[in-house]
C-alpha cells in the first residue's frame, strides 16, 4: 500500500503539467493560442520545481526521518507546515508572471465559465461540509484516516478515537471557510475583469496587469479579512496539536513504517530529480 502510493507520487509529478492543464482549461476553456501558451509555461514551471525545489524536499524528508522514532511537538509540526507553506507559496510567486501574461489574453466569455465553474464548486463544498453536519464530521473523519494510515499504516481504535475527538472538538467553521472562499473568487473575477474591460479600452498595460496579479496572489495568501487570519491561524495550531498527539499514540512499528514511508518519498523525489 505504501509503495503504491509513493509509484502515485511519481506518476502524478511527471504528468503535472497536464494535469494543471487540464484543471485550469476546464475553468477557463482555452482557446488554441492560450493552449500552446499555457503548456509551455507549466512545462518550464515544472522543470524549475525539479531542479531548484526538489533538493529541499529531500532535506525536510531526511530531517523528519530522524525525528519520527521519538515524540514530536505541536510547535515541531507547525514549523514543519509552515516551511511546506512557504514553499507553496515560492511556486505561485514564480507563476506570477506567467498568470499576468494569460490574464490579459482572457475575455468575457471565459470569465463566465469561471464564474460558473466556482458556483459549481462552492455548491459540492456547500453540500459536502455545510448543509449535512453528520455528512460532513464523515467526511473529514475519513480524510484524517486516510492521510495518517498512509503515514503510518493501519490504526488502532485509540487512534481512531484522538482524530475523532479533535474532529468534534475543533473550532472548524465552514461557514467562515465558505465565506472566505467567495471573497477570493469575487477577488479574482473582478479584477480580472478590470483587466478584460481596460484592453477593450486600450487603457491596460503589461505593468499594471502584473500589479494585479501580484496583489490578488497576496490577498489569497494573506486574507485582507483579520477574523478569517486568526481562524486560520488558530485552527492551523490545532491541527499541529492533533498530529503531535497522534504522533504520542504511535508505537514503534507504527513509528518505523513512518520513516519508510519518508524515505520512499525521499527516493522518490530524487528519482525525479535526477529526471532531465
Amino acid at each position: 500500500m505504501v509503495a503504491a502510493g509513493c509509484s502515485t507520487i511519481k506518476l502524478a509529478y511527471n504528468q503535472a503539467p497536464d494535469l494543471g492543464y487540464f484543471y485550469l482549461d476546464n475553468y477557463l476553456d482555452f482557446n488554441s493560442a492560450q493552449s500552446t501558451q499555457v503548456k509551455d509555461e507549466l512545462v518550464k514551471l515544472q522543470a524549475w520545481h525539479r531542479q531548484s525545489q526538489l533538493p529541499a524536499y529531500i532535506d525536510v524528508l531526511q530531517k523528519l526521518k530522524a525525528e519520527a522514532p521519538a515524540d514530536i511537538s505541536a510547535t515541531r509540526a507547525c514549523a514543519v507546515y509552515t516551511d511546506a507553506r512557504r514553499k507553496l507559496v515560492t511556486i505561485t510567486e514564480r507563476a506570477e508572471p506567467a498568470m499576468a501574461s494569460l490574464a490579459e489574453t482572457l475575455d468575457k466569455d471565459q470569465l463566465a465559465t469561471m464564474q460558473k465553474r466556482f458556483d459549481k464548486g462552492n455548491a459540492e463544498f456547500r453540500d459536502n461540509y455545510m448543509d449535512t453536519p453528520k455528512a460532513s464530521r464523515k467526511k473529514r473523519m475519513k480524510q484524517a484516516v486516510e492521510r495518517a494510515e498512509k503515514l503510518y499504516g493501519k490504526l488502532d481504535e485509540k487512534q481512531l478515537a484522538v482524530i475523532g475527538q479533535s474532529i468534534d472538538q475543533s473550532r472548524f467553521d465552514a461557514r467562515v471557510v465558505y465565506a472566505e472562499r467567495l471573497r477570493r473568487q469575487r477577488d479574482a473575477l473582478q479584477n480580472l475583469q478590470t483587466v478584460v474591460m481596460a484592453k477593450a479600452s486600450g487603457t491596460q498595460s503589461p505593468d499594471k496587469t502584473r500589479a494585479m496579479v501580484r496583489a490578488v496572489v497576496e490577498r489569497t495568501i494573506n486574507s485582507p479579512d483579520a477574523a478569517y487570519r486568526d481562524y486560520s491561524e488558530k485552527f492551523t495550531q490545532e491541527g499541529c496539536r492533533t498530529f503531535a498527539e497522534l504522533h504520542a499514540s504511535t508505537s514503534a512499528e507504527q513509528r518505523s513504517t513512518a520513516v519508510k514511508t519518508l524515505a520512499r518519498y525521499e527516493e522518490d523525489f530524487r528519482t525525479l530529480m535526477a529526471r532531465n
